[in-house]
Parts: C-alpha cells; structure tokens; sequence
C-alpha cells in the first residue's frame, strides 16, 4: 500500500509532536515496524524493531541535556520522507553533540520501515 502524501505529513507530524513531548519512544513503538532497520551514517545497520528499540533507550539513557531538535525542511514523496534537522544535546559518552542531519525514512503500509541518518562527523 502506498502512502498518501498527506498520510505521510500527518505521520510525521504526530512523531514530531511526540518527540517535542519527551515521547519520543512512543513515537517509535508508533511508527516503526517490526522489521525496521535504521542506520547512522555509514555504520552497521541495526535490523528489527528489537534491536533498534534497545539502541534508542541505551542512546536516550545517555543523553544528560537536551536543548534542541528543530526542524529546517522537510520533503515528502511516495513512501519516503526527508527531514533536515538541528540538534543540540550533550551525551554523556560524546560530550556536547551540536550538528545538524539529514533523515531518510521510507515507509510502508504506514510504518517506518527504512531510516538513515546522514550528519557530518
């Protein structure tokens, strides 16, 4: 099934709403399916929702202060979202993270079933 357009905005939008919240585990039981792999950069990409589930929380349990997560552009296409973001916390293995990133979702049958995220290093 393909995902409308607005399907995909108003997706994304409630994931931002969530994550604006301190939600953003909710957000991801939400939206990304059981087979999802995510990937940073050019790293090994973690496969299946499990195992993704655990790298958010063990990524969030390590984050000591956050001070921004703002959205520049966003570009929506058929199953797949672009997002461009500034970040700004301080993690307390990688010191003060301030960069911004790029995020490519695509998704099917209205979950998050690809994510990568591009950001300088």
């Amino acid at each position: 099934m393909i995902a409308t357009t607005i399907n995909l905005q108003a997706n994304f939008e409630d994931i931002q709403n969530l994550i604006a919240q301190g939600k953003a585990m909710e957000a991801f039981e939400k939206y990304y399916g059981e087979d999802v792999v995510m990937q940073e950069n050019e790293t090994p990409a973690t496969i299946g929702k499990a195992a993704n589930r655990q790298r958010e929380l063990d990524f969030f349990a390590k984050v000591t202060e956050f001070r921004a997560a703002d959205l520049k552009a966003v570009a929506y296409g058929e199953d797949v979202i672009i997002s461009e973001w500034f970040v700004d916390y301080t993690h307390a293995e990688w010191g003060r993270v301030i960069h911004d990133q790029v995020s490519v979702q695509r998704w099917k049958d209205g979950k998050v079933v690809h994510e990568r995220f591009y950001y300088a290093v």
